[in-house]
């Protein structure tokens, strides 16, 4: 079923279209770059982050350019902004489910959850 994601800007009310996103797979203190992508117009990884097959049991973190979004949206940031970019560390434990991982994103805040 394979592993999505979805970013919505809280800030203007809208998917953040452009946001680089970048996921990779923990091996200890070990950080393998797996993709590096641009989200695209509904805020969404096209096709996806990692197919059924690509999917292993494990820990996986996805990287939000949160503040590089923002900035290419006009939004005046201090310097340093107050979010940068937001690691998100989350475990794969069933490799034939499907993990989906939303995160919610404004230059001052973040949530996320495992959707559905």
């Amino acid at each position: 079923m394979g592993l999505s994601t979805h970013v919505l800007d809280t800030a203007h009310g809208c998917p953040a279209a452009g946001m680089r996103v970048t996921l990779q797979r923990l091996d200890g203190e070990r950080a393998i770059t797996l993709k590096t992508l641009e989200l695209n117009a509904d805020g969404r990884a096209e096709g996806g982050l990692l197919d059924a097959a690509s999917m292993v049991a494990g820990r996986y973190r996805l990287v939000f350019e949160v503040a590089a979004y923002f900035r290419s949206r006009g939004v005046a940031l201090p310097e340093p902004p107050f979010l940068d970019v937001v690691p998100l560390e989350f475990g794969i434990a069933d490799p034939a489910a499907h993990y989906h991982v939303p995160l919610l994103a404004s230059p001052w805040s973040y949530s996320t959850y495992r959707g559905s």
